[in-house]
């Protein structure tokens, strides 16, 4: 017998890379809103760990672990995508090469921040919203969404800045960016948290799943295990 493709879920995976892709384009422009300096990727990125979350809550962290694997590939894949087209000699009656070269030719160290601090942070937040829910008894849904977030928002933070940015910004600006963009990046997850509850309830009663992760392994690589 076949196995079924659940719809919804795929559908949240597909908007899942999508949105991380999205937010590494963004992140190459800074931006000022009501005078606090953010970079314009903050506009998409949350909306990545809202979706982890509905998947954690929703399918377990098994298939949280499938789909932050499958956001790390298409990240990969596009980034390097993006190194050849800049590395390729342009066309001599081409003007943009500058633009582009600034959007898609992201400095290597660049690349590897962005790359582990989301894995890192993706993971923790599936781990933590995993692990809430089943000492919770699937109860209090709202307060599982925060914290994970917070969790993952922090590692991510904590582990992007200082790899990408560590000795060109002065560690005290350095240090109030993350600070910034955690605390955001968290009440981005309050705000949209009633949509959130609606999404999942709806999910859940479209799919019929509500899975709770006992007895599994969390072993991050074990992407087989479904």
């Amino acid at each position: 017998m076949k196995q079924k493709v659940s719809v919804p879920f795929m559908l949240l995976g597909i908007l899942f890379n999508v949105c991380l892709i999205a937010a590494n384009l963004l992140e190459t422009k800074v931006i000022q809103v009501f005078g606090i300096t953010v970079t314009a990727g903050l506009l998409v990125f949350p909306i990545s760990y809202i979706i982890n979350d509905c998947i954690a809550e929703v399918w377990g962290f098994r298939k949280a672990r499938l789909i932050i694997w499958s956001g790390f590939a298409m990240n990969f894949f596009v980034v390097m995508l993006g190194l050849i087209a800049v590395a390729l000699p342009a066309a001599p009656f081409w003007e943009g090469g500058v633009h582009f070269n600034f959007v898609f030719g992201m400095a290597p160290r660049i690349v590897v921040a962005s790359l582990i601090a989301f894995l890192v942070g993706s993971f923790l937040n599936a781990y933590v919203m995993s692990k809430m829910k089943i000492r919770s008894g699937g109860h209090n849904f709202s307060s599982r969404a925060i914290w994970s977030t917070v969790v993952g928002e922090t590692a991510d933070s904590l582990i992007f800045f200082p790899i990408a940015f560590g000795g060109v910004i002065a560690w005290k600006e350095l240090l109030l960016l993350m600070c910034i963009q955690v605390i955001l990046k968290s009440m981005y997850e309050v705000l949209i948290l009633p949509v959130t509850i609606r999404v999942v309830k709806a999910i859940k009663r479209i799919d019929g799943s509500d899975v709770f992760d006992e007895g599994i392994s969390y072993k991050v690589w074990k992407i087989g295990d479904l």
